[in-house]
């Protein structure tokens, strides 16, 4: 299983937000790039960037320093979230150097260009189902939709994403562990790779989610910044399971 360090933009620095609060922040680095070079050099594979000033609204956000990152970490991959909202911002990523993008809120609202932007560049768009109660919550998780997640991923039968990212945003920052049962339980109805995110909050955590044998990749954020996950110990753990 993959592990992949995450990146929250709010203002230009890196924060973490507990259970998607923008009055919950902690801020725990004002150099973003520097940052994403620490997890380079660790050897990741790839880095999450999640944009929470774009998911908020929808504008620009942080897209000048994603840019620097990009720059700045050439032979890693970069999955990119927060305000994907049209075609046009999904191509701009990917055309700048964007592996991956995650498409959340768009899923609900704009389908056909979900799906045509996948089929268009196929294996490079994530599909991001965000929960709250069993419920998929959009824009910026300040909204709660009255679908479950596995009822909108059957929305998007056949369309060649890349992944499916599943957060528990009742467990998001706050380290009492992730959803294994709820992602594994989505990953089983899906031919797709499922990425866990939310709650992570140990190397156990990390190995239960492996041992499901379902779940392809889990998202770590505070946890590695706070120190209770150290990176290269982790990632020799995984490795071996």
């Amino acid at each position: 299983m993959e592990l992949i360090p995450s990146i929250d933009l709010r203002g230009g620095r890196v924060v973490r937000l507990e259970q998607g609060d923008y009055a919950r922040e902690t801020v725990f680095d004002a150099d973003p790039v520097a940052q994403a070079r620490r997890f380079a050099s660790a050897g990741v594979a790839r880095i999450h960037i999640v944009d929470l000033d774009a998911a908020r609204d929808g504008g620009a956000g942080n897209e000048a320093l994603i840019q620097a990152v990009l720059a700045a970490c050439p032979g890693t991959k970069i999955q990119l979230g927060g305000g994907m909202r049209s075609r046009a911002r999904i191509d701009a990523a990917l055309a700048a150097g964007a592996d991956r993008v995650v498409v959340g809120t768009a899923a609900l609202e704009e389908p056909d260009m979900v799906r045509d932007a996948a089929k268009a560049h196929p294996g490079c768009v994530v599909l991001g189902l965000d929960t709250r109660g069993g419920r998929v919550a959009v824009r910026g998780w300040r909204e709660t939709s009255a679908q479950g997640p596995e009822q909108l991923l059957g929305r998007f039968a056949g369309v060649p994403f890349a992944a499916v990212l599943h957060t528990e945003i009742g467990r998001d920052g706050l380290l009492q562990g992730p959803d294994i049962e709820g992602t594994a339980r989505l990953a089983r109805s899906t031919d797709l790779p499922v990425i866990a995110s939310g709650g992570v909050g140990s190397i156990d955590d990390l190995e239960r989610l492996a041992r499901t044998g379902v779940i392809a990749a889990a998202i770590v954020g505070r946890a590695l910044y706070s120190g209770a996950i150290a990176l290269d110990q982790a990632l020799a753990r995984l490795a071996s399971c």
